[in-house]
């Protein structure tokens, strides 16, 4: 395991609880997303990058929606924040706002 692996970990370990999943309909869903996810682990966004392996414009980039990101950079970081990528059928996608609804209603 090399230490930039242990950093990220060890600030995982701090984490309030995450919000549950969303629907992403576009760059700047995501990047709001990932925002949040820096933030609640309270990493600076050099900080971020540096322990990703990214540039400190890449992560400024994909929060703020702002131009194009390869997936791989875009899997480190999320990888880095301990988040997953997940794609499905949009046949699927109905049943998952289903499930996201009744869940949020829960809470209330």
């Amino acid at each position: 395991m090399n230490s930039s692996s242990v950093k990220v970990e060890a600030v995982r370990a701090a984490d309030p609880i995450a919000p549950p999943p969303i629907l992403v309909r576009g760059q700047g869903g995501l990047g709001q997303y990932v925002r949040q996810a820096r933030k609640r682990q309270q990493l600076r966004i050099d900080d971020a990058a540096s322990l990703f392996g990214v540039s400190v414009d890449l992560v400024s980039r994909l929060e703020n929606g702002a131009g194009s990101v390869r997936l791989d950079k875009l899997q480190a970081v999320l990888d880095g924040l301990g988040l997953a990528l997940v794609v499905g059928p949009k046949s699927d996608l109905q049943s998952f706002v289903t499930r996201q609804k009744a869940s949020d209603d829960e809470r209330v």
